[in-house]
């Protein structure tokens, strides 16, 4: 019971069911009407998605990410972020919950957006009472929390210290510079940041950012 409810937890990460409603700006926060959302998955090369001086990924976790085929870091560019995080091992809980709640192409079809990832440990840490919980609410508590973790916006690491609105309504905050950075409420970790995807930049952190409520 442990496992099915860490799995279905574990779209509190990347799959917002308010997704959809994303947009770019540059300010990276805000949300906008669902009706908004793009019918088809963008469509990028490596290239395309990551500029000559755009900085590669860093962090610890990265490790864990293949050097070549469909999971490297080339490989993701050229993806949308759900079909992306598929390929990654170090998501693999957050890949299992897409898949079961038909996410996936939300995900995909939502356009320039940073997705604040918990690794696969994050979502283990996470206390059985937060989990019952949020299994308990899905429309309030799960919705809240998954939507924690959502910024409008593709921010580098030049940006993406600061506040953040997220698309739950309530704010993030990241400190640090360079390649460490921390994410309240919470205090996780970056353990892997920069990930490119066609439609997003995705930070792994190795905590869940629950918000007060």
């Amino acid at each position: 019971m442990r496992s099915t409810r860490m799995t279905v937890a574990a779209l509190a990460l990347a799959l917002p069911l308010t997704l959809a409603a994303c947009g770019s700006s540059d300010s990276g926060s805000g949300s906008t009407s669902s009706d908004t959302m793009t019918s088809a998955a963008p469509s990028a090369s490596p290239s395309e998605s990551m500029s000559s001086d755009m900085a590669a990924p860093f962090g610890a976790a990265c490790s864990a990410v293949p050097t070549s085929g469909a999971g490297s870091f080339d490989g993701m560019a050229a993806d949308p972020v759900a079909t992306a995080a598929s390929n990654n091992p170090v998501l693999s809980t957050l890949v299992t919950a897409v898949t079961e709640a038909g996410l996936g192409e939300t995900l995909n079809t939502a356009k320039d957006i940073t997705v604040f990832a918990p690794t696969n440990d994050a979502f283990a840490a996470l206390p059985k009472e937060t989990l019952d919980a949020a299994m308990a609410d899905p429309k309030g508590l799960l919705t809240t929390v998954l939507t924690n973790h959502v910024v409008e916006g593709r921010l580098s690491p030049d940006q993406v210290a600061g506040e953040h609105k997220t698309l739950s309504g309530k704010s993030i905050t990241v400190a640090g510079s360079g390649e460490e950075f921390t994410v309240t409420p919470g205090d996780a970790k970056v353990v892997c940041g920069n990930v490119q995807t066609a439609n997003a930049t995705v930070y792994i952190i190795d905590k869940v950012l629950v918000p007060a409520m």
